[in-house]
Parts: C-alpha cells; sequence; structure tokens
C-alpha cells in the first residue's frame, strides 16, 4: 500500500513551496528582519516565487523574482499577474553563483532576501509541520510509514521529513534527483549541494529522466484523474 501527498491543495503557489515561504515569511516578522523594509528579493524557477508573489501582495512587500534563464515562460507570466518584477538572468540553473549574486543584489537594494536554499526556516517548515502532518494522518488508519520516497530540491522538503522518521521510525529515505545532463523542474542534481541533504541520513538517491518524470505524470492522469507536475511525476 502506498500514499501520495497531495500539496496542490497549499493556496498560493498550489505546491508544497507555499509552507516553506509562509514559515520563512513569518519568522522573518517574528524576528523583526523585514520590519522597515517594503523589499524582497529571490532566486527561484517557478514555485517559491509565485508563492513569494502571492504572501508579499498579502503583506503589501514589493516582490522581485531572479530567474535562471530556462525558467519557462508560464513562470514569468505567473509572476507577472501577482505584480512581481521578473529579472530572467543569464545563469543556466539556480546553483551557488547565481544565489550569491541576488544576496549581493538584495544588499546593494537594500532589500531583504530569505534566501530558500540556506534559510533554515525552510527546514523546520518540514521537520515541525510537513513531517508531523504525514505522521498524524497515517497513525489515523493505523500505519507507520516503512519508506518515503522525495524529491531533492532545496533539500528542505527531504531533509525534513528524514530527520522527523529517522528520529521516531527508522524509516527509509529515498530521494530523486534528474539524470547527469537533464534537468526537470522542482528537482536538481547533488552538484548543486543542497545543505540540508548533507547534514542528514538519506538512504537512497535514484536518478531519473525527464522522459520517466513525463511518463509518471502521464500514468497518475490517466489512472488516478490527477493532473501533477514533472516532479512529481518523477517521484
Amino acid at each position: 500500500m502506498y500514499f501520495a501527498k497531495l500539496e496542490f491543495f497549499n493556496p498560493f503557489s498550489r505546491s508544497i513551496k507555499d509552507r516553506a515561504v509562509f514559515n520563512m515569511l513569518m519568522n522573518a516578522k517574528k524576528r523583526g528582519n523585514i520590519n522597515g523594509t517594503r523589499k524582497l528579493f529571490e532566486a527561484t524557477s517557478g514555485n517559491v516565487g509565485i508563492s513569494m508573489a502571492a504572501l508579499s501582495n498579502v503583506m503589501g512587500i514589493d516582490f522581485r523574482a531572479y530567474l535562471p534563464k530556462p525558467t519557462p515562460k508560464t513562470t514569468e507570466v505567473l509572476l507577472g499577474v501577482l505584480g512581481a518584477e521578473v529579472i530572467r538572468t543569464d545563469f543556466e540553473t539556480i546553483d551557488p553563483k547565481m544565489v550569491g549574486y541576488v544576496v549581493e543584489e538584495a544588499k546593494k537594494a537594500g532589500a531583504v532576501n530569505l534566501n530558500q536554499f540556506e534559510n533554515d526556516d525552510n527546514f523546520e517548515a518540514h521537520y515541525k509541520h510537513t513531517a508531523r502532518e504525514i505522521d498524524e494522518q497515517l497513525e489515523g488508519i493505523g500505519k507507520k510509514p516503512k519508506a518515503i520516497i522525495a524529491g531533492i530540491g532545496t533539500s528542505g522538503h527531504i531533509g525534513g521529513l528524514a530527520k522527523y522518521f529517522k528520529e521516531r521510525y527508522d524509516t527509509k529515505i529515498i530521494g530523486v534527483v534528474p539524470v547527469e545532463g537533464e534537468s526537470i523542474p522542482g528537482i536538481k542534481r547533488l552538484e548543486t549541494k543542497p545543505k540540508w541533504f548533507f547534514q542528514v541520513d538519506i538512504d537512497e538517491v535514484i536518478e531519473v529522466t525527464k522522459r520517466d518524470a513525463i511518463e509518471g505524470a502521464i500514468e497518475v492522469a490517466r489512472r488516478e484523474g490527477l493532473l501533477i507536475g514533472l516532479s512529481s511525476g518523477a517521484v
């Protein structure tokens, strides 16, 4: 028996990224990090940017999204609808160089960069909330997870799940990344050095092709009637 958690019920980006963005913003507000600023800069290629743009509107903050060159046009359009300023960079992927560039741009402009790739509030969102929610939902039907499979992006998600479930049940944790030379929106190879991946115990990492991801998404659509993204198709 297997289960999939449908994160498209989250209201802003229709993805799991709402959890990390909400936690980062709320904690930054509590600490006073965003008091006195009305500008937020972030490196993003998709759902984090959409979620951040939406929540920035709620909080009355201007948002600027820095996109890598291959970002789909649809992402740029959605960000524009939400009122975000969009900067399409020459970076081929969001790597440490691009993240560093956005950090410096934020400093120059007196803006806040929450930095999803280094911000422990990203990890905390999944360790304290996503993982506990999964645990409680499974407990409600008398189950404990033997294995959890998750995509690797910033690694906040898989890192939080790994820490929580290893502490309690020694659940097997399996990560999913694109094969070398290919890209799948939402997941990245370990060469990007995802921070929390290296701080927890991941049992296995599986490489998948973009074709695998597309076929997985189509299979779920035709069998379950659910339209999912390519990162979910890969998983």
